[in-house]
C-alpha cells in the first residue's frame, strides 16, 4: 500500500507539471510554500515507513511464526480419592481409604495451550521477552538483502526479452531461495551468536528447497497474473489511465463497470487465499523443518511433523515434503492466520485513513480558503479557470 502512495504522489507531481506547462487555458496556480512541501512529503515518509513497520511485524514475522508453531499439551494426571463428595456419605478410616485407592487408577488428561501466535500482543510479546525490544524487526537486514538483489537480478534477466517477465521473476526467487531459507530460520530460531552468512545453508540444501520455492513463485505470479487478465478483457486499464472517462458513462454502464472491478478484487482475494496462502505456508514449513538441530525454535515447533521427518544422518531427506507441510497445518492453525490477515487489512486501512485525513488537514493549513475552492471546482467544474498546485520554484520558472 505505501507502494501505492509513492506512485499516486509521483503521477500527481508529474500531471500538475504537464497541465501547468502544456495547457492553453486559463490557470490559477497556488504558490506552494516550501515549508508546506516538506511537511507533506514528510507526511508520507511517515505514512510509508509505518506501513512497512507493519507489514514486516505483523505479516512476515508473526504470519512465519504462525505458519510453524505447533501447539503445545500439557499431561495433567487426575487422581480421584474414595471420599465421596456426597455430605451423607459413610465416613472412612484411613485403612478402608487405603484399601479402595488401590483400585482407583489415575486419569491422564492432556490440556492443550493456547498458541502463542493467537494474538498480535501475545506474539510481540514473547518475542520481545525471548529476543529483546528489536525482535519484532529480526531479520530485516536479510529481508531488505532479499528483496534489493531480487530486484537486481530479475531486472537483469528481464533485460533479456527472450526471457517473459514471468519467467524471470520466478527464476530470480528459486536462485535466492537459500537467502530466503536463511531469514526463516533467523525470524523462527532462538537468538544466537552466529552472523547472519554464518547460518546460510550449504549449497547441497538448495536442491531440497528448489521445489516449494518454484511452486510459491509460480502462486505468486498466478495472484498477479488472473486478476489483471480479466482487467483486460474488462478494457479496466483505459479508466486507470484516463480517470475522466468514468464521468462520461451512463448510470447503466457505471453499474457494470463496479460488477467488473467487484469480481476483479474477487479473483484477485480467491486466487491469493487458494492458492498463495497455502503456497508460503507449505514453504515456510518446509524451510523450518530444515532448521539445524543445534538451533531451538522461538515457538513450539515440532521439526519431526509427527516422525515423518527423517534426519539425513539416518538416511532421511531431512526436510518434511511440500504436501506433507500443508496437510499438518490443521484447520485452527489456518483460521488464526487467516484472522491474522485480517487483523493486519484493518490496521492498515486505519493507517490509510489517518494518513488521509492528515494531509487534508495539511493542505487546509497551507492553502487556506483556496483548498475550498479547488474541491468546489472539482466537484462542479464551474468555475471558469484551472486550478493547480505547484511549487515556487516551478511558478517562478
Amino acid at each position: 500500500m505505501s507502494g501505492v502512495v509513492h506512485h499516486v504522489l509521483k503521477r500527481g507531481i508529474q500531471a500538475t507539471q504537464e497541465q501547468y506547462q502544456n495547457s492553453s487555458d486559463p490557470v490559477i496556480a497556488y504558490k506552494l510554500p516550501t515549508w508546506g512541501i516538506v511537511a507533506l512529503w514528510a507526511t508520507a515518509l511517515v505514512y510509508m515507513a509505518v506501513m512497512f513497520a507493519v507489514r514486516y511485524t505483523y505479516g512476515s514475522v508473526v504470519a512465519t511464526l504462525t505458519m510453524i508453531e505447533t501447539p503445545t499439551a500439557t499431561a495433567v494426571i487426575k487422581v480421584t480419592d474414595a471420599d465421596s463428595e456426597d455430605p451423607d456419605a459413610p465416613l472412612l478410616t484411613p485403612d478402608e481409604k487405603a484399601a479402595q485407592n488401590e483400585y482407583i487408577e489415575p486419569e491422564l488428561l492432556l490440556v492443550k495451550t493456547k498458541p502463542i501466535t493467537s494474538g498480535l500482543r501475545s506474539t510481540i510479546k514473547h518475542l520481545q521477552a525471548r529476543a529483546g525490544c528489536l525482535a519484532r524487526f529480526r531479520g530485516l537486514h536479510v529481508f531488505l538483502l532479499y528483496h534489493i538483489v531480487h530486484h537486481g537480478v530479475f531486472q537483469l534477466l528481464n533485460a533479456f526479452h527472450f526471457i517473459p517477465r514471468t519467467l524471470a521473476a520466478v527464476l530470480a526467487t528459486v536462485l535466492l531461495s537459500r537467502v530466503d531459507l536463511t531469514w526463516t530460520h533467523l525470524v523462527v530460531s532462538e537468538p544466537s551468536t552466529k552472523r547472519w552468512y554464518q547460518r546460510i545453508p550449504a549449497r547441497n540444501n538448495f536442491k531440497k528447497i528448489v521445489g516449494p520455492a518454484a511452486v510459491f513463485a509460480l502462486a505468486e505470479q498466478a495472484t498477479i497474473i488472473m486478476p489483471a487478465t480479466l482487467g483486460r478483457v474488462f478494457a479496466l486499464e483505459k479508466y486507470v489511465q484516463e480517470p475522466g472517462k468514468f464521468g462520461d458513462l451512463t448510470d447503466n454502464e457505471r453499474v457494470t463497470l463496479i460488477i467488473q472491478i467487484f469480481l476483479v478484487c474477487m479473483i484477485g482475494i480467491a486466487t491469493t487465499v487458494l492458492i498463495l496462502i497455502p503456497a508460503r505456508v507449505a514453504l515456510k514449513r518446509v524451510e523450518a523443518s530444515m532448521l539445524p538441530e543445534e538451533d531451538e525454535s522461538i515457538v513450539p515447533f515440532d521439526r519431526t511433523f509427527g516422525g515423518k521427518v527423517v534426519p539425513e544422518i539416518l538416511g532421511g531427506s531431512g526436510r518434511v515434503a511440500m504436501l506433507e507441510a500443508w496437510k499438518s497445518f490443521d484447520w485452527n492453525a489456518r483460521v488464526r492466520l487467516i484472522k491474522l490477515y485480517a487483523k493486519i487489512f484493518a490496521i492498515q486501512s486505519a493507517l490509510s485513513i489517518m494518513f488521509v485525513m492528515v494531509v487534508v488537514g495539511e493542505l487546509k493549513l497551507i492553502m487556506g480558503d483556496q483548498l475550498d475552492q479547488m474541491v468546489a471546482y472539482a466537484r462542479t467544474g464551474t468555475n471558469e479557470n484551472d486550478w493547480v498546485i505547484v511549487p515556487e520554484s516551478q511558478l517562478s520558472s
